[in-house]
């Protein structure tokens, strides 16, 4: 298969505005590239230099200034500001060095811009669906963008990242979250909306802040915060009937009972929960296949046990059914501890979707564990030996090095995730993991780090980014014409990624493809979920498999300068 779908357009594209309106237009701007032919037709002349630039000398001249910017918030600021003037530009650019680029408009550097939103808000991408206003967000939507809408991320801002409750700077996210849907799957911009849902903040920081840009209030719970919630997807069932809604950083208390109440409703899915489930799944697959075992096999053990780590372990035990397994049986090898320990059938204090996973009495004492007393992460490994440990629990430095060496006495090659993110979430540093594992650590990580250096030979850490699973599953929703997003769409997704053998020289022992390599990753993903469903009969447009690739390449949108034509006033 090729790396994407597209083929290049030159078709011309139509609109009315003209002189430093069409300047302004972040769509239709070229800046200096516009032609001279469209400098006199669209009034231009006067307001740009002289020299007709090419895009290539665009990509030099905003790469040259970009390098110049000393920290990555500066960058990230800079590239906002890009995407604020010219999208092709911004796009392309970073689609040219887009392992370098991605790590600035998302994690880490997004968390930091999410906890200085306020402070350095320059522009109002996206809709701001606040509590208070009075307007029905019916309206709303209709007056603020467009009827071929075709993705939307949606947050409240409570569990941004690893970091917590951001209130409205939780933006941020839903932002970099598109532009990843548009650099890695070929999803138009113009057809994706980022909303934030101002439900307010119990960020005391934020609601003392005299420059907090959002609504200065406790947030609401309960009863009205449902009402608001259900009112925003009424809203956008009526305006879009066929949108695929992504659910992103709401707090563990909402985001997976806001899945289960809207999934029958429309085509919707939760990232932090499905997405991180199957590229962590993909990850898993990789590392078995490297050791030589076998995934129903396997013990694994979750550090934490909130939306990511439920969603972690259902797609496991999904995968483990599809070989044969009763789900009784897959359970058996999944062990959750979260604050309060190993997460049991004794604990009162379960939530509806840790007692999905709790671990029955007579497991406990299988492996020597006593239910009467506290079960901490420590005391799990010693008695279970895993050979997989995932961590999703938001606490730096939980991976200890006597916790890992104790792991390691058991295991010859265990797997290390430590996937909470940004950076300075994470469980352990990579580096760490292979040094208290004497190099036989197969390690994956939620954010960027550096190589490892083990015994003076490199090796690149594989990064378990959900980049590398949601846009192809977003472009396989909306080519495929889907309905509804079933499990099996993930399961899908994440042996596709699994199976993608490219490596660049000196990746080949990664446990992930390059950043460099996402675009083609995101087709094969986007056909596997199209023929998912397809098969299973959820296309709304009864769409055929032999229809689905011309689907895809209708669907697939790549930045380039497209000739204008002027619309008469």
């Amino acid at each position: 298969m090729t790396s994407h779908f597209s083929k290049t357009n030159g078709t011309p594209i139509s609109t009315s505005l003209y002189g430093r309106s069409l300047l302004a237009d972040s769509f239709f701007n070229k800046g200096t590239a516009f032609t001279e032919d469209e400098r006199k037709e669209f009034e231009l002349t006067g307001l740009l230099p002289a020299h007709v630039s090419t895009l290539e000398e665009q990509l030099q001249q905003t790469y040259e200034n970009f390098k110049k910017k000393e920290t990555p918030l500066e960058k990230y600021l800079y590239l906002a500001a890009l995407q604020d003037c010219n999208e092709t530009l911004f796009y392309r650019l970073v689609q040219t060095h887009i392992a370098e680029m991605v790590p600035i408009i998302y994690t880490p550097t997004v968390g930091e811009a999410c906890q200085k939103f306020s402070h350095i808000f320059s522009r109002a991408l996206g809709l701001y669906l606040s509590y208070p206003n009075p307007r029905p967000i019916l309206d709303l939507l209709k007056a603020n963008a467009p009827e071929d809408m075709e993705v939307i991320v949606v947050t409240d801002g409570e569990r941004i990242l690893g970091l917590g409750d951001l209130g409205v700077g939780g933006m941020g996210i839903p932002i970099g979250k598109l532009a990843l849907y548009s650099l890695c799957a070929g999803l138009h911009p113009r057809k994706t909306l980022p909303i934030l849902l101002d439900v307010g903040t119990n960020n005391t920081d934020l609601l003392n802040d005299p420059l907090y840009l959002g609504w200065r209030h406790q947030r609401l719970q309960g009863e009205d915060y449902d009402r608001y919630i259900d009112s925003f997807v009424q809203a956008v069932k009526t305006r879009w009937p066929h949108v695929i809604l992504q659910w992103e950083d709401f707090s563990k208390n909402n985001a997976w009972r806001l899945l289960q109440h809207y999934r029958s409703q429309l085509a919707t899915f939760n990232d932090d929960i499905q997405g991180t489930a199957a590229v962590t799944l993909a990850g898993l697959l990789r590392a078995v296949q490297k050791t030589g075992r076998d995934l129903a096999e396997e013990r694994i053990v979750i550090a934490g046990a909130g939306s990511a780590a439920t969603g972690i372990a259902d797609l496991i035990c999904a995968a483990l059914q599809e070989r044969g397994k009763r789900r009784d049986q897959t359970l058996r090898q999944l062990w959750l501890v979260d604050s309060r320990g190993l997460v049991h059938i004794a604990r009162s204090d379960l939530s509806v979707e840790k007692r999905g996973f709790a671990q029955t009495l007579d497991h406990l004492k299988q492996v020597g564990l006593d239910a009467a007393r506290p079960l901490s992460l420590e005391t799990v490994v010693r008695q279970v030996k895993p050979t997989a440990l995932i961590g999703v629990s938001g606490q730096p430095g939980m991976f200890t090095e006597p916790l890992i060496r104790l792991m390691t006495a058991a295991v010859p090659q265990p797997i290390i995730f430590p996937l909470s993110n940004p950076t300075s979430k994470a469980e352990a540093t990579p580096q760490q993991l292979t040094e208290w594992t004497n190099g036989q650590a197969l390690v994956a990580t939620g954010s960027p780090f550096p190589p490892m250096t083990w015994q003076d030979r490199q090796t690149p850490v594989g990064q378990c980014n959900n980049a590398f699973i949601f846009p192809g599953i977003g472009l396989g929703l909306v080519a495929s014409q889907a309905a509804s997003v079933p499990e099996e769409v993930f399961l899908a997704s994440a042996k596709t990624l699994a199976a993608f053998n490219e490596r660049l020289p000196g990746y080949a022992d990664s446990l992930f493809p390059n950043l460099e390599h996402v675009k083609t990753v995101s087709c094969q993903i986007a056909l596997a979920v199209g023929q998912e469903i397809i098969r299973k009969g959820l296309s709304y447009g009864h769409l055929k498999e032999e229809q689905l690739p011309e689907r895809l390449q209708q669907c697939f949108w790549e930045p380039g300068y497209r000739p204008l034509r002027r619309l008469p006033r």
